[in-house]
């Protein structure tokens, strides 16, 4: 009986401990690099070069965009694409610095390309709206103001379209400035920017070129993205009462108009590493809040993506959103398997080996993503050098997870909106709320400790 026992507390917890992770996340990993392999070798091709190069419209949605706008700015005009092809619209929406200022000194600054400056509504979707219904030129750039191009990316991203008539709808590659994470203090404060930068490394360069392969992209990049202008127009153009409007646009591209959606991988953007914990925080906590708001609104109005569980879109929700508790669980499960007499050492153990099969499978990602940016050599230097961090990656995966999972829970009864609480408020707003709950106890207490005193005193009188 003993044995008996013996192999069912193993049998149970193997089954739910390892093969869960195994089946939901790490075969699929190790499929995906091989196709990932067989699409970088596809993509070796070299498109054949237009004879005259369309005209673009850039859009770039300014707002207190005033320290990094003539960057972006120069980026544009740096480019290998033709400056006099190119137009380029800045749309202000309610911005209050001097950003304005920073257009005006542009315009002398670089005479060749053709700028316009745009007031719009607060919001960058209206931004975005107003822009397109003044935009020129066979396809439509959007671009943030806070990042800068890789100087081939234009040129990239058009020889693909031009390579590929039905192909309508892209998404660049967005990576973090590797100089700019280097000017942090050596320690904990670089490497966050380090494992951000692996970790979009790895989401554009892996995760994406896996989707488009499988024609399954999720989202655009808002901060990166490119469309012929003949398919916007078609479109319901940007949403402006969700905070996701690159993922309602994808949406729109994908189940209104049927159109494929695809990433460059060549066509990089440049941006900022994140702050700090807190807006890591309250980044995360949008994306994953307007995806949530995107996903309902196609519920709602779009039968076939309710009814198509084939459909990828609907495998996102299910793993991202309907799973990530029964996933919350079982990350919490650990106690209770202490609880119910497992070994320590076993747990441990088991728990070691997960996260040393995640470094793998992120190690063959590294890999692969190695092989995509050999022709940039700045960044694929920098991008190798840093391997180690891919190491650290799965601790990363698992804080985002929660913070992530909070997302979720602050959705559930609110409104979403761009200002929301961050790491330092939450922890405040707990404090608060724990010591309210604790206020009038203490009150009691404090209370009936005078009641006993003043009883005291009187029988000692």
């Amino acid at each position: 009986m003993t044995m008996i026992d013996r192999f069912m507390h193993s049998f149970i917890f193997w089954g739910a401990w390892i093969i869960i992770p195994v089946i939901m996340e790490i075969i699929p990993s190790f499929g995906g690099f091989f196709l990932l392999l067989y699409r970088r070798f596809k993509l070796r091709r070299t498109y054949k070069k237009p004879a005259l190069y369309p005209e673009l419209s850039v859009i770039i949605p300014v707002y207190n965009s005033e320290d990094t706008l003539e960057a972006c700015i120069r980026s544009v005009e740096m480019s290998t694409y033709p400056s006099e092809r190119i137009r380029i619209f800045l749309v202000n929406n309610h911005g209050r610095d001097n950003s304005f200022r920073v257009f005006g000194e542009a315009q002398k600054r670089f005479p060749r390309l053709r700028m316009q400056w745009l007031e719009a509504e607060q919001g960058k979707s209206r931004a975005l709206n107003l822009a397109l219904y003044n935009s020129e030129g066979k396809y439509i750039i959007n671009l943030d103001s806070d990042g800068v191009l890789e100087p081939h990316a234009l040129t990239n991203l058009v020889d693909k379209f031009e390579a590929n008539p039905d192909l309508n709808v892209m998404t660049g590659a967005i990576l973090t400035t590797p100089s700019m994470i280097e000017e942090y203090p050596a320690g904990l404060k670089r490497l966050l920017r380090k494992l951000e930068f692996m970790e979009y490394g790895q989401a554009f360069l892996a995760g994406r070129s896996f989707a488009s392969e499988t024609n399954s992209l999720y989202t655009l990049s808002g901060a990166f993205s490119a469309f012929r202008k003949s398919v916007i127009l078609k479109s319901w153009m940007y949403n402006t009462n969700t905070i996701c409007e690159d993922t309602h646009i994808t949406f729109q591209m994908r189940y209104i108009q049927k159109e494929k959606v695809e990433i460059c991988e060549n066509a990089i953007f440049l941006v900022d590493p994140i702050e700090g914990f807190n807006k890591l925080y309250t980044q995360r906590q949008r994306w994953q809040r307007g995806s949530l708001e995107v996903a309902k609104q196609f519920l709602n109005d779009n039968e076939d993506f309710g009814k198509s569980f084939t459909d990828v879109n609907v495998h996102t929700l299910l793993y991202d959103h309907t799973f990530a508790f029964p996933r919350l669980i079982w990350y919490l499960a650990l106690l209770c398997l202490l609880a119910m007499n497992y070994s320590s050492r076993m747990i441990i153990f088991s728990t070691a080996a997960i996260f040393l099969i995640y470094i793998i499978v992120g190690l063959l990602y590294f890999l692969s993503v190695s092989i995509f940016l050999k022709e940039f050599d700045d960044l694929g230097h920098y991008y190798r050098k840093n391997w180690w961090v891919v190491c650290l990656l799965p601790a990363f995966n698992l804080m985002v997870f929660f913070i992530r999972m909070a997302g979720i829970i602050n959705s559930i009864g609110t409104d979403s909106a761009w200002k929301t609480r961050n790491l330092s408020d939450e922890k405040k707003a707990f404090t608060d709320v724990v010591k309210e709950e604790f206020r009038k106890p203490k009150e009691w207490l404090g209370k009936l400790r005078e009641l006993v005193n003043n009883e005291e005193a009187e029988g000692l009188g």
